[in-house]
């Protein structure tokens, strides 16, 4: 259980020329990408046990989708693959 909480160890963002709407941002950037900000909008409200199941096999549809198409992606950009149209120039 203590790996959850090594992501929030030692997270400082510096106020430069008093420019505090910067740091916000960075800020703000820092816990989205740590997931606090979804994580906080989850346990603001109570959700009703089907939302959760629609939540949850929605974002696995929504993986399967992503991997799926970074794999596509990766084929279509490889270098020194054959031409899939012999003959045809």
């Amino acid at each position: 259980m203590g790996h959850k909480y090594a992501q929030f160890v030692a997270k400082t963002v510096l106020v430069r020329n008093n420019n505090i709407e910067e740091a916000m941002r960075i800020l703000n950037r820092i816990m989205g990408r740590e997931g606090l900000i979804e994580r906080y909008r989850l346990t603001r409200y109570y959700e009703k046990p089907y939302q959760t199941r629609r939540r949850e096999n929605y974002e696995k549809a929504k993986a399967i989708y992503n991997e799926d198409m970074d794999r596509k992606i990766q084929f279509v950009m490889r270098k020194n693959r054959q031409d899939p149209w012999i003959g045809c120039a």
